[in-house]
């Protein structure tokens, strides 16, 4: 008996199982860009199955249908727009099948698992970082709705950043750094309900920062290197980010007071080299936990308010080119995690022995030209006869020893809390 139908069946069977396995897991295409995973590092799989945009990916299973008629349209209008591909990246950029793009990923938004045989594709992602592209943004880019990840750093777009962008519902991450984008701050992006991380760094944005943009519940803030003057906004403590870069640019006025009183998520925080005047705000520390503190080249003035004392777990703590004075205390210089602190060109007439043994801590501690005797490295005398700010009035909270931090109160508390719950009650 002839058994050869059988084996070609078997065969045909087993090539119809691989192709479905390939389908629903992305075999061979995937590439695992993460959202909302870690700040813009791109982290885990985002709980999605990511297909195409890689130089080598395949096409798409057959068995997937791309939701991409509106992406089609999308992302050929913006392939008109762009001016330069030095790279070439464009010129996969053909037809309809819009997830063999370079540098465009979609994804299942249903669940990777699933055995359909006709699952849904959309464009979930558009990874163009370094591409070296010029041209400029284009509204119908809004026609990605399922958009989650647009990073689009070290390129030349030129323009202003579409209004229609507030159609983007599902974006988290958006990098338009290291551009020439311009105009005032891109308020659409404050109508982006998803948007958790925010770059638009080293680009000619001017203007002044919204009050909305310290509201809205992003993680990652990064405006430094544009143009943007006035002052910060007093809605800065409201902030629940855990990064803000505000440096190199205009800004001026008083650092906001409310900036003494931010939560405990913000961990680093960049003022560095704006036109900031007064004092640091008294409170900073109490309630945060931060290991980042950077206000080096502005004109701040008076003393250096006690409560930074607070700071257990700062690294880097920079009050270096402003006009500070006083002495720096032990409580600041008895920092537990302080790897580096910098005063260096400012007007402080001493600081103490704990501050001395820094040097012994390996620590790095500058305090050149400053107006403190016996020191090599300070100022000539002239200089420190009247010091800068002499008449500014600065809040000043009385510090006892130790001071008594907030933020250390809460975690105590919630530490006690936690130990009261899980100890068993006591037998009667």
């Amino acid at each position: 008996m002839d058994h050869s139908w059988i084996l070609n069946f078997l065969l045909l069977l087993l090539l119809y199982l691989s192709t479905t396995i390939e389908a629903a897991f992305g075999v061979g295409g995937g590439v695992g860009v993460g959202v909302g995973v870690g700040v813009g590092n791109g982290g885990g799989g985002g709980g999605m199955v990511w297909v195409g945009g890689g130089i080598n990916s395949p096409e798409p299973p057959i068995s997937s249908v791309p939701k991409t008629d509106g992406a089609y349209t999308a992302l050929q209008a913006w392939k008109s727009a762009i001016t330069d591909d030095p790279l070439k990246i464009l010129e996969s950029w053909v037809g309809s099948n819009v997830c063999s793009y370079k540098g465009v990923f979609c994804s299942n938004p249903q669940d990777e698992m699933a055995s359909s045989t006709s699952s849904v594709l959309v464009v979930a992602g558009i990874d163009l970082n370094h591409a070296n592209l010029q041209g400029t943004l284009v509204k119908e880019l809004s026609l990605l709705t399922d958009l989650s990840l647009l990073h689009l750093n070290s390129n030349r777009f030129t323009g202003t950043v579409p209004d229609t962008f507030k159609d983007l519902t599902s974006l988290e991450e958006l990098d338009l750094s290291n551009n020439q984008l311009s105009g005032p701050f891109p308020s659409v992006t404050l109508y982006m309900p998803s948007l958790i991380y925010l770059d638009i760094r080293f680009n000619s944005f001017s203007g002044s920062l919204p009050q909305e943009l310290f509201n809205k519940n992003l993680d990652a803030i990064f405006v430094n290197n544009n143009q943007f003057e006035g002052e910060i906004p007093q809605t800065l403590g409201n902030s629940p980010a855990s990064v803000i870069n505000l440096a190199n640019n205009k800004l001026n006025g008083n650092i906001p007071a409310s900036f003494g009183f931010m939560g405990s998520k913000v961990k680093e925080i960049l003022f560095l080299n704006n036109q900031l005047t007064g004092c640091i705000p008294e409170g900073v520390g109490l309630f945060t936990e931060m290991q980042v503190l950077d206000v080096s080249f502005n004109s701040l003035m008076g003393h250096v308010p006690d409560t930074l004392s607070c700071l257990q777990d700062i690294e880097v703590l920079n009050l270096a080119h402003n006009m500070l004075s006083g002495e720096l205390s032990d409580v600041i210089c008895s920092l537990r995690s302080l790897a580096n602190l910098t005063v260096a060109y400012n007007f402080f007439s001493g600081f103490s022995q704990q501050c001395s043994k820094l040097f012994f801590r390996n620590v790095g501690f500058d305090f050149s030209l400053n107006c403190i005797p016996g020191r090599d490295m300070q100022r000539p005398q002239p200089e420190c006869s009247v010091i800068p700010g002499g008449s500014l009035s600065c809040l000043r909270i009385p510090t006892p020893k130790p001071l008594v931090c907030a933020s250390f109160a809460v975690s105590s508390t919630s530490k006690n809390k936690n130990t009261d719950h899980s100890s068993p009650s006591p037998s009667p």
